[in-house]
């Protein structure tokens, strides 16, 4: 069993909950996942727990996970490994493996809460520190234009396909049913996705309108700036989907569902954005100019 020993940052909010965890991993020489702010204490605590450091790798840049590794590399004499790296750093890429001894971990490249997020492995006993992908309690803040929902869908379904048995998350305590959370989280945006499509059905138009309908039991009014920017997510990949659409109307933009349209040559569902299904819009192009009705 490898070692997971937890150093929790001194850092908490209603975003970071009791902290950042930066999770020491392995027997000496350790690897720091997350090495969190740049606190003098915090950092001699994760040396105290790595005794020594052979790698501080870094699941993404926000700045409550990336501020300590400069200071941490420096005195520990470690690389720093991102997959957005910075001058001085190494690069990460998705599905390459480190290792270091007997400890292997799998670099996941798992894009949605931000753009470089990575997710790591540990091979063998199919353990997953999932940085702010999946946090050990609540969920995680999609926030445009860093923050992409539909990219985060599949960073989750890519991560259930792993089938993870524990995960260790960026906060919040250990999660020992990694499936299952895994699964709550997809049901979760699901029905955020399907209550967002109804209050546009009911005449809302704007995040600020949509979030009291459906967070105002669950959250405080405070954090509704913040749940508008998870809102507006969902929007942007309805609206790339075609099942919404951004209309400027009195001299605000505003979101409404876009009808669904029967295709004109056989009477199926129409692709959204286009007069003709899937199947019958390739027929068109196929036939070519003169080929038939022809495609928009």
């Amino acid at each position: 069993m490898t070692r997971v020993v937890r150093v929790l940052a001194p850092n908490p909010g209603p975003f970071t909950l009791e902290g950042t965890n930066t999770w020491v991993v392995g027997e000496p020489p350790s690897v720091v996942i997350d090495p969190g702010p740049d606190v003098a204490g915090h950092l001699l605590a994760v040396l105290e727990a790595a005794e020594r450091v052979a790698a501080i790798l870094l699941t993404h840049r926000h700045p409550d996970h990336a501020p300590g590794a400069a200071r941490l590399a420096g005195t520990a004499r470690a690389p720093v490994l991102a997959f957005r790296p910075e001058p001085g750093e190494r690069a990460l890429h998705d599905g390459e493996v480190l290792e270091w001894e007997r400890l292997r971990l799998r670099a996941v490249h798992t894009p949605g809460h931000t753009s470089d997020h990575v997710a790591f492995l540990l091979e063998g006993e199919m353990a997953l520190f999932t940085g702010d992908a999946v946090l050990g309690r609540g969920t995680s803040v999609v926030d445009p234009p860093e923050g992409d929902m539909a990219a985060y869908l599949r960073s989750l379904r890519t991560m259930l396909q792993l089938r993870p048995r524990t995960l260790y998350p960026g906060h919040g305590p250990a999660v020992f049913d990694g499936p299952a959370k895994l699964r709550q989280y997809l049901e979760h945006r699901d029905m955020r996705e399907r209550q967002v499509l109804a209050a546009l059905g009911d005449g809302a138009g704007t995040p600020a309108e949509i979030v009291p309908g459906i967070y105002g039991d669950q959250v405080p009014e405070r954090m509704f700036r913040v749940a508008e920017r998870s809102v507006l997510a969902h929007l942007l990949k309805l609206e790339r989907e075609g099942r919404v659409v951004q209309r400027r109307t009195g001299g605000q933009e505003r979101f409404e569902v876009v009808e669904p349209r029967s295709c004109e040559r056989c009477g199926r569902p129409a692709v959204p954005g286009s007069r003709y299904c899937r199947r019958c819009g390739l027929e068109l192009l196929q036939e070519g100019p003169g080929g038939g009705r022809g495609a928009d």
